[in-house]
């Protein structure tokens, strides 16, 4: 993740796609930009799911099996949801480094602080 972060740090910087520091209105304007940009994103992501469980709910209604209908769907957006991702992944590490943030010890301690919660979401699967 150190890689990644530095690379994305590198790259923007390149680009002059770096959050942009100076005034407080212009750094404020340009956090709000980046959030926006980031948020469009993660709705990019959701599109991407919508697609995959409306293909699937067609075969599913022509008469394939939930499991099989729903590998196709999953495999006929996995290059797409994975651009996404990358686009979620970039805006990301473009903010944990403005912010100088190690986002992989941030990770790590997050899930250890949800392991050792007291009052976990418990979910129930049924088969």
């Amino acid at each position: 993740m150190k890689e990644l972060q530095e690379f994305s740090k590198t790259y923007q910087k390149n680009m002059n796609w770096e959050i942009k520091n100076g005034s407080y209105e212009t750094t404020k304007t340009s956090l709000l930009n980046n959030y926006m940009l980031l948020t469009t994103e993660v709705a990019e992501i959701a599109e991407e799911l919508r697609k995959a469980f409306n293909l699937a709910n067609t075969f599913i209604n022509e008469g394939m099996d939930e499991e099989q209908a729903f590998e196709i769907a999953k495999d006929s957006i996995k290059k797409e949801l994975g651009k996404e991702l990358a686009d979620c992944l970039a805006y990301i590490t473009k903010f944990a480094n403005y912010f100088n943030i190690d986002l992989e010890e941030s990770f790590y301690a997050k899930m250890n602080e949800i392991k050792n919660r007291k009052n976990k979401d418990v979910s129930i699967i049924k088969k």
